[in-house]
């Protein structure tokens, strides 16, 4: 007996003494119909074995691994004796995908091939983005954390407890993989439209997550979801016996806080200060306090202010195009007042400064109504930093009315108000302009303010439409067709983390998602600005997050804020090196025992 190290990609061809062990077309390759390639030339040594396996999504590929893998593996007799390759794989999920009736279903699906081969997971998204992600995320993720406890399948990410608070590190060691490099967290208080789902809110962190490899070629070994679980005020969970989460209303007040700043501290001991924290889901009040307290300690964002202000913004500035206006020359009513609306309105001053316009009169270009009215001078418990944009006018809890009386030229739904765009007011928005901007944000789709078809219809095919969520093209009676842009964060915060992530930016200020919105505009081409779309397609989505983290580099490296180096000379390129691909490595396993005799390999 001998010790056999098996170094290259290629088996030499098998000494009788072993083929006649094997099944009949083992010597000659792969079964008739079938395909087995090799990957790569340069094998990747795989310590693991036997069933471990095609039991790890990461490394995992089916039918794909080759004989020789199969058989330095261990694995040989685990998997059918047929090879497929990744191409023939996809086609196996999409013809039992496309029999499928329900998005959940869908979701599900996608999920459990998440679970079983990472790989196949991501080539199946990348085929086809804006089909799948509709699916993954927005709507369907706000359906599937409604009815997580009854989807439920193979845990992803980690759920931290308020209980936890003096073991988190022991938590975070817990995790299997060491170089994270992005967190996505949440509390699971303020879940889309939807309020409070607790710990069923865990959908929300592990697919945007997914978004970071789909849109922006994070490598999913490099990301971590959590879900702090403080308790829930949902009173139907509490009583749900397939509720996951802790069986008590939220704790808040010191307490909380202490857990945050306890989670925060241990995430950036254990994986450095250059670790991104994106904040995802909070409420209002936590979600404003927990980013003035965090920003300019800790490399961190809040998605649901920063995230959605950008890809606002970007919209905006992609419809003046069309307009062929100035943003000075708009006038700004937002129905909503949290936190998506908040971050708009920053971004847009920010903006609005930007072209030369003082802030005291930027801020009068904007005019806000949140549950309790217009937000006017006077007026108690206005909440984070709405007084700054109080009017001296009287008190109305009327959407038509403040339209009709300001006129606006854009109007901004951000307060998961279903059908709060009414007939009168899409109808007063185009006797006022001959392009109104109409942006119905709230998710999911079932909280739009208005659909893109009403709005193209009662503004005579005028109207400048985007939405939080997907819709369908319109054709209007004339035969004007229009393709809604969905104002998705997808196109900001990918782009986003993969810059930060490259350049090990510690802390990220608020130009870096003007810079982002700026190039999203950009990026979207005369063609599709003509079809209606405010956004490029989802189809380029990869190579668009690539040119916004090669901007965002820029940025960094002019302003100090990065510490990855030497500075990369070509940053595009430098960038591209270091995005995920769903392609299969190719693998070879540790030292074997094998007769000396039968093998052909160097012995050592």
């Amino acid at each position: 007996m001998g010790t056999v190290l098996v170094t290259g990609a290629r088996l030499a061809p098998l000494p009788r003494r072993i083929s006649s062990t094997l099944p009949h077309w083992a010597p000659s390759g792969p079964a008739r119909g079938c395909q087995s390639k090799v990957q790569s030339s340069q094998p990747v040594l795989l310590k693991k074995r036997g069933f471990e396996v095609i039991r790890t999504p990461p490394i995992n590929k089916g039918l794909a691994f080759t004989l020789e893998e199969r058989l330095q593996l261990g694995i040989h007799g685990l998997l059918a004796p047929c090879f497929q390759s990744q191409d023939v794989q996809l086609l196996r999920i999409m013809k039992y995908y496309d029999k499928l009736r329900t998005d959940l279903d869908r979701y599900i699906i996608l999920m459990t091939l998440q679970d079983r081969n990472e790989k196949l997971f991501y080539r199946v998204l990348s085929s086809d983005v804006e089909r799948f992600m509709p699916i993954v995320y927005t709507p369907t993720v706000g359906l599937a954390c409604q009815h997580y406890g009854v989807i439920l399948r193979r845990p992803r990410g980690l759920f931290i407890t308020i209980h936890d608070k003096d073991h988190i590190a022991t938590i975070l060691n817990s995790w299997p993989e060491e170089n994270i490099k992005a967190v996505v967290v949440t509390d699971g208080e303020r879940i889309l439209g939807l309020g409070d789902l607790g710990s069923f809110g865990m959908g929300i962190p592990t697919g945007k997550l997914t978004l970071y490899t789909a849109c922006g070629g994070v490598s999913p070994q490099h990301c971590l979801p959590v879900l702090l679980d403080v308790g829930t005020n949902n009173e139907e969970l509490l009583r749900d016996p397939l509720y996951i989460g802790l069986k008590h209303r939220r704790v808040r007040g010191k307490e909380y806080d202490e857990f945050l700043d306890a989670f925060m501290h241990a995430v950036t001991d254990k994986f450095g200060i250059s670790c991104l924290v994106q904040f995802e889901d909070f409420a209002n009040d936590n979600a404003f306090r927990l980013l003035h307290k965090y920003r300019n300690k800790y490399c961190m964002f809040n998605d649901d202010i920063q995230g959605t202000a950008s890809v606002a913004v970007a919209g905006i500035l992609a419809a003046l195009r069309i307009t062929k206006k100035k943003l000075s020359d708009q006038v700004f009513v937002f129905l909503g007042a949290g936190e998506a609306a908040m971050g708009i309105t920053h971004l847009l001053i920010m903006a609005l400064e930007k072209e030369g316009v003082s802030k005291p009169e930027a801020v009068k270009k904007i005019w806000m109504m949140d549950a309790d009215g217009l937000i006017i001078k006077g007026r108690r418990n206005m909440g984070h930093g709405k007084e700054v944009f109080a009017k001296d006018h009287q008190e109305t809890h009327s959407l038509e009315e403040v339209v009709k009386l300001v006129k606006p030229t854009v109007i901004i739904g951000v307060a998961a108000a279903t059908g709060a765009f009414t007939d009168q007011i899409l109808k007063d928005m185009a006797s006022f302009n001959e392009r109104p901007v109409i942006f119905a944000l709230s998710n999911p789709t079932s909280k739009a303010e208005c659909t893109a078809e009403r709005c193209y219809r009662l503004t005579e095919g005028r109207g400048i439409f985007a939405s939080g969520s997907p819709f369908d093209s319109v054709t209007l009676e004339n035969g004007q067709t229009f393709t809604p842009g969905q104002g998705n964060n997808a196109y900001v915060f990918p782009g986003v983390a993969l810059g930060v992530i490259a350049g090990k930016i510690r802390h990220i200020p608020d130009e870096i998602f003007l810079l982002t919105a700026e190039h999203i505009a950009e990026e979207v081409s005369e063609f599709h600005l003509s079809q209606g779309r405010l956004y490029p397609p989802f189809t380029i989505i990869r190579d668009v997050s690539i040119r916004i983290a090669a901007k965002i580099l820029d940025y960094a490296y002019k302003h100090n804020l990065a510490s990855y180096y030497p500075e990369p000379t070509d940053k595009e390129a430098f960038l591209r090196s270091l995005v995920y691909t769903s392609n299969y490595d190719s693998f070879r396993g540790d030292t074997y025992t094998w007769p000396k005799e039968a093998m052909s390999f160097q012995t050592i």
